[in-house]
């Protein structure tokens, strides 16, 4: 980044803050999300955006090693006392949040202190996969689904706001002022949602949004969440996106929904293949679902995941793919999109983007076809392949899938393998309450 470049964003830096000021911002959180899940934070004054946005704000590379309980493990690139990275907000993403008076928000790119982007800024590998694609001449959509628990504040111990039935009304009813709420302030903060209702677990509900390229869904991930937790914390309770709330229950999930678009059209519908499917889409989806094992190390990223990753809870357990199947790992909308079910919000939505984009241009590339569709629950099926029921075993599958160790780089990758590793040491000998309570308040 040279002079120039800074000196740009510090003059439109200076023009955003008379606006903030009229809006009653006092200061602004500039976010990223660690490998782990957690979304960290530094933040200025309103009066120091526009030094931060040419200079950024410093922060240790320490958190590259950081667990989801802030233990830091020795990895083999990251996780010592030396160096320093800044943090530079993009603000075309820049915003006034609705649920928390006096602040805005705007996630943060990281970059070394000569200015050269950190080679493990989650965020800046999902704009150089997406990149990789607009090379080759596509176009990736992406939108998450957002699953949430709302309990009771004033306790560790999870208990329902609710008691209104799986996608009941009167789960709604119940909690109408809160819904209100939390749909006005995505609405201010111009977050378009597609969707939002109760959903199966007690006190559980989801929240959908419209697709948008990669990076910016990831963004829009976060702020979403984040605006979650202030409104349900305003209204006295506390809410969790964790895989597995309690160990019996069904645990919320972080779905993905990908479309391939070439030339302003989506390339899931209009083709000759499986249900319309293009030939890109298809070798788009098979790059997809050959790597899922491997994507689960970055989609299903801890210990408790593999508590929700279970046969016959609709959480996609299985690497097979189907027309409206919801037990299978990869769910066909029919002219739509693809919906990768077994990823949870323990992921970082970064890294999740990267590399599923890595995952189906190598489809792409190796023209890669899909096998038959499954039309039933692959649980009745005696040769279905399941995914990996431990974090351990998805870790194993990353470090040998090429295709995203490259994606990833060495460095990169090899601090994902160390971080997953330490937190299956971190749980080792742990019953499923012990986790689940460790991991109920984290994301």
């Amino acid at each position: 980044m040279d002079t120039a470049e800074r000196d740009h964003r510090r003059a439109l830096a200076a023009e955003l803050v008379d606006d903030l000021l009229d809006q009653d911002v006092v200061a602004v959180a500039l976010t990223w999300v660690d490998h782990s899940g957690i979304t960290r934070v530094k933040s200025v004054p309103l009066a120091g955006l526009p030094r931060a946005a040419a200079d950024g704000v410093g922060a240790s590379p320490v958190f590259d090693a950081f667990l989801l309980d802030d233990t830091i493990v020795g990895g083999r690139h990251a996780g010592g006392p030396v160096g320093d990275l800044r943090l530079l907000p993009d603000l075309d993403r820049l915003t006034v949040l609705a649920g928390q008076p006096g602040w805005a928000w705007a996630p943060a790119d990281r970059y070394d202190q000569h200015g050269e982007p950190h080679p493990q800024d989650e965020r800046g590998l999902a704009r150089a996969v997406a990149d990789r694609l607009t090379v080759h001449g596509y176009e990736v959509q992406a939108g998450f689904e957002v699953e949430w628990v709302v309990g009771q504040g004033g306790t560790e111990e999870f208990r329902p706001a609710t008691t209104g039935p799986a996608y009941g009304h009167a789960r709604q009813v119940e909690l109408s002022d809160y819904g209100v709420d939390l749909l006005s302030a995505l609405a201010e903060q111009d977050v378009e949602v597609l969707q939002f209702h109760p959903e199966y677990a007690p006190g559980q509900f989801e929240l959908s949004t419209t697709p948008e390229d990669p990076v910016h869904a990831a963004d829009t991930s976060v702020l979403v969440r984040e605006t979650i937790r202030a409104i349900t914390l305003r209204h006295g309770m506390r809410a969790s996106f964790s895989p597995k709330v309690t160990a019996d229950g069904v645990g919320n999930g972080g779905h993905l929904h990908v479309s391939l678009w070439r030339d302003g059209r989506t390339l899931f519908d209009g083709g000759d293949g499986w249900f319309g499917l293009t030939e890109d889409a298809e070798a788009f989806a098979a790059g997809v679902l050959r790597r899922l094992p491997a994507l689960c190390a970055i989609g299903s990223p801890s210990v408790a995941g593999y508590l929700r990753l279970v046969p016959r809870h609709w959480a996609g357990a299985f690497a097979a793919w189907g027309l409206e199947n919801r037990e299978a790992a990869l769910r066909l909308v029919a002219g739509r999109d693809l919906e990768i079910r077994c990823f949870d919000l323990a992921a970082n939505p970064y890294l999740v983007v990267a590399a599923t984009m890595a995952a189906g241009l190598a489809g792409i590339v190796d023209r890669e076809r899909l096998p038959e569709p499954v039309g039933v629950d692959p649980a009745d099926l005696p040769d279905a392949r399941r995914l990996p029921t431990c974090l351990e075993d998805a870790v194993a599958a990353f470090e040998g899938d090429e295709v995203l160790t490259e994606a990833f780089g060495a460095e990169f990758a090899a601090t994902i393998a160390d971080v997953r590793r330490g937190e299956v040491a971190r749980f080792a000998g742990c019953s499923p309450e012990e986790v689940a309570a460790v991991t109920r308040w984290r994301h």
